[in-house]
């Protein structure tokens, strides 16, 4: 493997380092630990360092992400350490990464995927209540569109108002001033830092759907280094794999980003993928929401060897069968050719339009 360098452990045995890249927020911090904890105890001989970076997305804290306009904001120092082999492999948050990745790059694991949802943080001065018994013109704080899209819709009550920095700046912006009422995360930070207790309300699918790959980690590393491709792919969790790569398709095909909203909501039950997705105006009024199923069911094709070469919207999962990826994948691109045949097209070109011009 190219960038690879041994370490003696002082009794003549050699073991293999392997350096993993991550974000220096402490989210980041704690995610990549998880899954470099999870590799220790699969191959106890290998040696792992962790190196830390500032991405753009953690440099710009003034302009809210819509408006910066770079594909790969927490991603691409990262990737560019991985192409420089200054590290093998990569921890990001799923969501992050663009459902197209750069050429020599593959997602070699997704884990399994903590809860998805969005959460209600609110001020303290709120507690016990709830977005619908919020005053009139409460503030609420969040830095995505596609929240401040369906919210708006849900709770006309209330103001939704940009909130940047990673999860401690926003929640010490949200408890030490007083100008948001609330604010909006994912429930799957505050769960990973520990922070249950700061979760007001969980927002359910009705209210909110969540984004593209939102609660699961993802593993990059370069599609040459098979041993390393080899080595995460065990770290695969197969529902969460057939979920997400039917969501990343469905978003690829609408090509949205985090300019647009666009959301989803993903199932898996009885051996069928239900995929809802929708796409919505800025201001919510707007909107186009349908939901499909597949059979994820593997059958005799599970014995067939999965082709290693392929991607399926940047994932590559040797271990799991072939067609069910295929049947996840198409149904992502189907729903999203539903939803253009409706018009989304439009509501999407509005949406980027009026986003640009904020």
């Amino acid at each position: 493997m190219s960038g690879e360098t041994s370490s003696g452990d002082g009794k003549g045995k050699v073991s293999r380092v392997i350096r993993i890249g991550t974000r220096k927020s402490q989210l980041a911090r704690i995610q990549t630990d998880s899954v470099a904890d999870k590799l220790r105890e699969l191959y106890p001989d290998v040696h792992l360092e962790i190196v830390a970076m500032s991405t753009i997305g953690d440099k710009i804290l003034d302009t809210a992400l819509s408006k910066i306009g770079e594909k790969s904001l927490f991603t691409k120092e990262l990737e560019n350490a991985l192409e420089r082999n200054e590290v093998d492999l990569v921890v990001h948050s799923l969501k992050d990464l663009p459902t197209t990745l750069p050429p020599g790059f593959t997602i070699g694991a997704v884990l399994k995927r903590e809860n998805p949802h969005d959460a209600v943080v609110l001020h303290p001065s709120n507690a016990g209540k709830t977005l619908d018994t919020l005053p009139e013109k409460s503030v609420i704080g969040t830095s995505s569109l596609r929240r401040a899209a369906q919210l708006k819709k849900r709770f006309p009550h209330l103001e939704f108002k940009d909130i940047r920095g990673n999860l401690n700046t926003r929640l010490k912006k949200l408890d030490e001033k007083n100008d948001f009422a609330a604010i909006i995360l994912a429930a799957a930070g505050l769960v990973r830092m520990g922070w249950e207790n700061r979760i007001s309300m969980i927002l359910e699918p009705e209210d909110c759907m969540y984004a593209v790959g939102q609660g699961a980690l993802a593993v990059e590393v370069r599609v040459s280094d098979a041993d390393i491709l080899e080595m995460v792919s065990v770290l695969h969790d197969a529902d969460t794999v057939l979920r997400c790569i039917a969501e990343r398709a469905f978003l690829k095909q609408l090509e949205g980003g985090c300019s647009v909203p666009v959301a989803v909501h993903t199932q898996v039950k009885d051996s069928q993928l239900y995929l809802t997705g929708a796409v919505y105006s800025l201001d919510g009024s707007d909107s186009l929401k349908d939901t499909m199923q597949t059979s994820i069911a593997a059958g005799d094709e599970s014995l067939r060897p999965v082709d290693e070469l392929v991607q399926r919207v940047g994932v590559t999962a040797t271990k799991i069968p072939g067609a069910s990826q295929d049947r996840a994948e198409r149904l992502g691109v189907d729903l999203a050719d539903l939803l253009l045949s409706k018009g989304a097209k439009k509501i999407l070109t509005v949406a980027r339009q009026l986003n640009d011009a904020r």
